[in-house]
Formats: C-alpha cells, structure tokens, sequence
C-alpha cells in the first residue's frame, strides 16, 4: 500500500513538471551578493560566424554571441547572463525575444550573453542551473545583483535592470 502511494506520488509530481514546460523554479544555488564565476563560453568568432555553434535560436541576435563570461567580466560594465535553449523551449524563445527588444535601448551600457546548454554545459554547471530560461545580472564589479528562474516580462527586466544602471 505504501509503495501505491509512493509510486502514485511520483507519477503526479513527473506530470506536473511534464505539462509545465521547460522552466524549474529552483534555486540557483547562488546568492545574489556572490561574485559571478568566470569561464570561457563559445562566441560567434569562437564558432567561425556560425550561429548553429553556439545556439539553438532560429532568430539569433549576434550582439548576444560577442563576449565569452570571462572576457564580459573583465570590461568592468554589468551583464545580462540569459541561460535559455530555445530549441526545445518556448519559454526560452520567448524570453530571447523579450530580450533582444531590451537591448536596444541598454546596449552600449550593458553586455547580453546567451547561454544554450548545448554549445556551453560547463556554464550550466558552473551556474547551478537547471531548467530554462534563467536570468543572471550581474553589476560592473562581477556581483551576481539579480537571479531569476523562467520567463520575465519586459516590465520586470527593465526594473532588475535599473538597478544597476
């Protein structure tokens, strides 16, 4: 008997996250307040100018392939970190879009980087992310100042945003 319910619990928690889509409404594992962990991540230059290197986003915008973590890090301006793979998540695309639209007006005063977990798994990793779309920003000194898990809406990234500009 317990194992019925055991098994029919699990059965019920599988399906919940099965009809939610893609995004996990967990925690990072990070605070904000913690320095942003530096790596390398695939540029489009990385990739020879091809897109299918570095995303699974059939409307890649290339100001979001520029800049590896790493090298973001060191140009001392905040960034937008968007962990989000569009090729099997709404979701995800629909936050690219929302974002592309926010670039244009903070684009010379903000680095965005797209992270696919395709082309950089080691970014997931080193982030602790699990599930998509993500959303670190991080402020001009390398401080994670805003994580959130899933979609924003543009009224909520223009807020986060704010904050550090």
């Amino acid at each position: 008997m317990k194992m019925r319910k055991f098994l029919s619990a699990s059965l019920g928690l599988a399906l919940v996250g099965a009809v939610s889509g893609c995004e996990q409404n967990l925690s990072a594992g990070f605070a904000v307040g913690m320095h942003a962990p530096s790596l390398p991540t695939k540029t489009l230059a990385d990739a020879d100018g091809n897109f299918s290197k570095v995303t699974t986003y059939r409307q890649p915008d290339p100001r979001m392939y520029q800049y590896s973590v790493d090298k973001a890090l060191l140009t001392g301006k905040p960034i937008v970190l968007e962990f989000a793979t569009p090729g099997h998540c709404t979701n995800c695309d629909q936050q690219l879009q929302m974002l592309k639209g926010v670039m244009d007006q903070y684009q010379d005063k903000i680095i965005f980087i797209h992270i696919d977990q395709y082309a950089n798994p080691q970014a997931y990793k080193a982030y602790r992310v699990m599930g998509d779309p993500w959303t670190f920003i991080i402020d001009k000194h390398g401080v994670v100042q805003f994580e959130q898990a899933g979609r924003m809406l543009l009224g909520e990234m223009d807020s986060a945003l704010k904050t550090i500009n």
